[in-house]
C-alpha cells in the first residue's frame, strides 16, 4: 500500500495539479478524433469519454490481473501520435478553452467544499472509501470486499470506485486524497455535460439548466422558514416523503458520499448529451461520425449498469424511446436502405454496450430485484409537492395556455385521482397536456419522460432486501433522484425559452454578463466557509483520514502502519454494525476483516446466517483464547487488531504464544498469527 507522504498542503497541492493533469491528458488525447463529429461541443464530449475508456481499459487490466498503470499507455501513445502528425490546431483549442475553464472552476468549487468538509467519518463515507482503498491496494477484478474475507465485490455495482481508484493508482495519490478528488471530478464532468445539454436545446440562456445542479428542493426552504440549522435543513430536506430519501443533485455534493447514484451522475448527463445529440444530429452525419456516435453511446450505456444499476432502468428505455424516434425521422428521407441501417445501429449499441462488461454480469452475484410489486399507499401530496414541487409549477406554467383552450383534457383526471392518489394525478396533468400536443420539441419529451419516472414510485416499486414501511426506500431514493435531473434540464430549458422571447434582455451587454458571473462564481467559493457541514471536525486538508490524528491519534498511527503492509493479509477488528466508527481499519487501509458493516453484507448477500455467524466468529476470536486460532485460520486472519475499540466491544483474552507483536503504540496492539512469515 502506499504511504502516506503528501500530507502537507504543498504535497496535496502537487496531487491535485497531477490528478487533474491526467484528466486534461485524457481528454485531449480524444479531443482532435471527435472534433469532426461533434463540433462545438467536443470539449465536454472528450472529457467524459476519456475517463470512461480509461475506466473501461483500466478494467480490463485488473481482470487479467495486469498493472492498472497500463490503461494510460494507449493514451500516452496515441497523445504523441497527435503530436508528430499536428492534429492539435492552435485556433481550435482556443475556440474550446471556454469549456476548460468551465470544467476547472466546477472543479475547483467541490473541491473547496471538500477542504473546508474533508472527513471520511460519518453517512456511507466508511463504506465508499473502504471500496476505493480495497482496489487500490490489490486491483484485481473482482475487487475484493473488504467488510466481507474472503468475497469480493462481485455483489455490487462498484465500476464507479474501480474508475476514482485506478485513477489514485495512476497518479499516485493516496486513497484517503483520492476520495476529496472524486467529487469534484464528477461534478466537474457534470457540468460541461449540462452545458453542452443547454447548447444543443437553447439558442440562449444555456446556462439556465445548470441550475438543475445548484438548485434544492421547496422541503429545504420549509424547513430554513422554521429556523432549523443548516446541516439539519440539507437533512431533513432529503427525507421529506415518509419512509424514503429524496435526494437532490446539490445535496449529495455536499454531502460528500462518493456513492454510485452521485459518481453515475456524469454519465447521465453524458449519455442525455449524446442521444440528444443524436436525434437532432443523425441525418446530417457522415457513416464515420455516426459509427463514431454509436461507440461512444455503447460506451456510455455500457458503463452505466455497473456504476449505478438503477440508472440503466431508466435510461436503457430512452435510449430505445429515442432510437425509435430517429428510425421514425429517417423515413421522412427517401434513401434505400436508410431506415434498415438505422435499426442496425441501434441493434449494435445494445449488442457493444452489453459486450463491453460481459465479464462483470457473468461474475455477478447480487441479490438483485425480486420483481414488480404494486405500491401500497402512494406519496402524501403535500410531501410530494415538497420535493418536485417547483418543477412541477414550471410545468404547469408551460402547459397553462392549453389548459385553458382544451379543459376537456381534464376528464382523464378523475379516473386518476380515484384509483392512484392525489400524488399522481398532480403529475398526470402536465403529463397528458404534453404528450398531447401535435408536435414535441426534445425538451417537452424529456419533461414528459420525468414526469413518467415520479409516476412509477406512485404505482409500483422494485421490491429489493428493505421491507416494512421501507419496502420502496430504494425505488423512490434511485428512481426520485435521476427524475431530478431530467426534470431539471427540461423545466429550466423552458425557463431559458420565456426569458429569449423578453426583448429587453437582449440588450445586456456583455460587460453586465461578465460581471453577473464574476459574482456568481464569487458567491459560490465563499459558500463552504459559510455553510459548514463537518461541525465536529476540522477542515483545512484533502486528507480524509487527517482528523483522526486528532479524535484517535493510536488507530491512526496504527493505520499508518498497516497501509505500508505488503501482501494480501486479513484482519480481525471489532464489529460493532451499521454506520459507526467500526470497522474503522479495514475501512482506512483496504485490508479485508471477516466482517464489517454487517447490514450491508446482509443486503447485499442475503446471507444472513453466514454474516451474522462471522459476527459470533469474531467476538470468539477475542475472548475465547482457545478457539481463537481455529476461528482465523478458518477465515485465512493472520492479522489481530487490539485497540480501545476492541476492548471496549470484547472481553479480550488473548493466548500470547499464538500470536507475535508486530506492532504496540498507545494502546494498539496488532498481532500476527506465528504460523505465518
Amino acid at each position: 500500500m502506499e504511504r502516506r507522504n503528501l500530507l502537507g498542503i504543498e504535497g496535496q497541492l502537487l496531487s491535485v495539479i497531477l490528478w487533474v493533469s491526467t484528466l486534461k491528458l485524457l481528454q485531449l488525447t480524444l479531443f482532435p478524433h471527435l472534433h469532426r463529429t461533434f463540433g462545438s461541443i467536443t470539449a465536454p464530449i472528450a472529457y467524459s469519454a476519456s475517463i470512461l475508456l480509461f475506466t473501461l481499459t483500466s478494467w480490463y487490466c485488473g481482470l487479467a490481473h495486469l498493472p492498472i498503470q497500463l490503461a494510460l499507455i494507449p493514451f500516452v501513445i496515441l497523445f504523441g501520435w497527435n503530436l508528430v502528425h499536428h492534429t492539435y490546431r492552435e485556433h481550435t483549442l482556443r475556440n474550446h478553452l471556454f469549456w476548460d475553464i468551465l470544467f476547472f472552476l466546477s472543479f475547483a468549487f467541490i473541491l473547496l467544499v471538500r477542504f473546508v468538509n474533508p472527513t471520511i467519518s460519518f453517512a456511507e463515507k466508511f463504506m465508499d472509501h473502504a471500496f476505493i482503498a480495497s482496489i487500490m491496494r490489490i486491483p484485481v477484478v473482482p475487487p475484493l470486499d473488504p467488510w466481507y474475507a474472503g468475497g469480493s465485490l462481485n455483489i455490487y455495482y462498484y465500476l464507479g470506485y474501480w474508475m476514482m481508484g485506478a485513477l489514485g493508482i495512476t497518479t499516485g495519490i493516496p486513497s484517503t486524497i483520492v476520495f476529496n478528488l472524486a467529487l469534484p471530478t464528477i461534478f466537474a464532468l457534470t457540468i460541461v455535460n449540462g452545458y453542452a445539454v443547454g447548447c444543443l436545446l437553447l439558442d440562449r440562456f444555456r446556462w439556465i439548466p445548470l441550475l438543475t445542479f445548484f438548485s434544492v428542493n421547496p422541503s429545504f426552504f420549509l424547513h430554513l422558514l422554521q429556523g432549523e440549522g443548516i446541516y439539519t435543513v440539507m437533512w431533513e430536506s432529503t427525507r421529506t416523503i415518509t419512509s424514503t430519501i429524496n435526494e437532490f443533485p446539490l445535496f449529495s455534493f455536499l454531502w460528500g458520499d462518493v456513492h454510485p447514484h452521485v459518481v453515475g451522475l456524469f454519465n447521465q448527463i453524458f449519455l442525455l448529451t449524446l442521444l440528444i445529440f443524436a436525434y437532432l444530429k443523425w441525418n446530417e452525419l457522415t457513416s464515420v461520425n455516426k459509427q463514431i456516435l454509436v461507440v461512444l453511446i455503447a460506451l456510455s450505456l455500457g458503463s452505466m449498469a455497473p456504476i449505478n444499476t438503477w440508472d440503466a432502468l431508466v435510461y436503457v428505455p430512452l435510449f430505445i424511446l429515442l432510437g425509435i424516434c430517429i428510425w421514425y425521422c429517417t423515413g421522412k428521407h427517401r434513401v434505400k436502405g436508410r431506415k434498415i441501417l438505422t435499426v442496425a445501429y441501434i441493434s449494435l449499441i445494445l449488442l457493444i454496450a452489453l459486450l463491453l462488461y460481459a465479464p462483470f454480469y457473468l461474475e455477478l452475484s447480487t441479490s438483485g430485484i425480486k420483481g414488480i410489486f404494486p405500491v401500497l399507499s402512494s406519496s402524501n401530496p403535500f410531501q410530494f409537492l415538497l420535493v418536485h414541487g417547483i418543477f412541477l409549477a414550471i410545468y404547469y406554467g408551460y402547459v397553462l395556455r392549453d389548459i385553458v383552450q382544451r379543459p376537456y383534457y381534464l376528464i382523464c383526471i378523475p379516473p386518476v385521482l380515484y384509483f392512484c392518489g392525489i400524488s399522481v394525478a398532480i403529475a398526470t396533468v402536465p403529463l397528458i397536456y404534453i404528450v398531447l400536443r401535435r408536435n414535441h420539441s426534445l425538451i417537452e419529451v424529456l419533461a414528459a419522460i420525468g414526469l413518467i419516472i415520479i409516476i412509477f414510485p406512485e404505482l409500483f416499486y422494485l421490491k429489493d432486501s428493505f421491507a416494512n414501511e421501507y419496502y420502496r426506500m430504494n425505488t423512490v431514493f434511485k428512481l426520485y433522484f435521476t427524475a431530478w435531473i431530467v426534470m431539471g434540464l427540461s423545466a429550466y430549458a423552458m425557463v431559458a425559452q420565456w426569458l429569449g422571447r423578453f426583448e429587453s434582455l437582449k440588450a445586456i451587454s456583455n460587460k453586465t454578463v461578465v460581471l453577473l458571473s464574476v459574482v456568481i462564481v464569487a458567491s459560490l467559493f465563499i459558500s463552504p466557509f459559510i455553510f459548514h457541514l463537518d461541525f465536529s471536525q476540522k477542515g483545512g486538508t484533502l486528507d480524509g483520514m487527517e482528523y483522526l490524528f486528532n479524535s484517535n491519534p493510536a488507530d491512526a498511527t496504527a493505520i499508518e502502519y498497516l497501509r505500508t503492509v505488503e501482501g494480501s493479509p486479513i484482519l480481525v477488528e471489532a464489529e460493532g454494525g451499521d454506520y459507526g466508527y467500526f470497522s474503522r481499519i479495514s475501512t482506512f487501509t483496504g485490508i479485508p476483516t471477516i466482517i464489517g458493516w454487517p447490514f450491508h453484507e446482509i443486503t447485499w448477500r442475503e446471507d444472513q446466517g453466514n454474516v451474522m455467524e462471522r459476527v459470533a466468529d469474531v467476538r470468539t476470536i477475542y475472548e475465547n483464547p482457545d478457539k481463537a486460532p481455529l476461528l482465523m485460520k478458518k477465515y485465512n486472519a493472520t492479522l489481530l487488531y487490539v485497540g480501545n475499540t476492541e476492548r471496549e466491544q470484547y472481553n479480550v483474552s488473548l493466548h500470547q504464544d499464538g500470536f507475535e507483536t508486530i506492532y504496540q503504540g498507545d494502546g494498539v496492539d496488532i498481532y500476527r498469527t506465528k504460523d505465518v512469515s
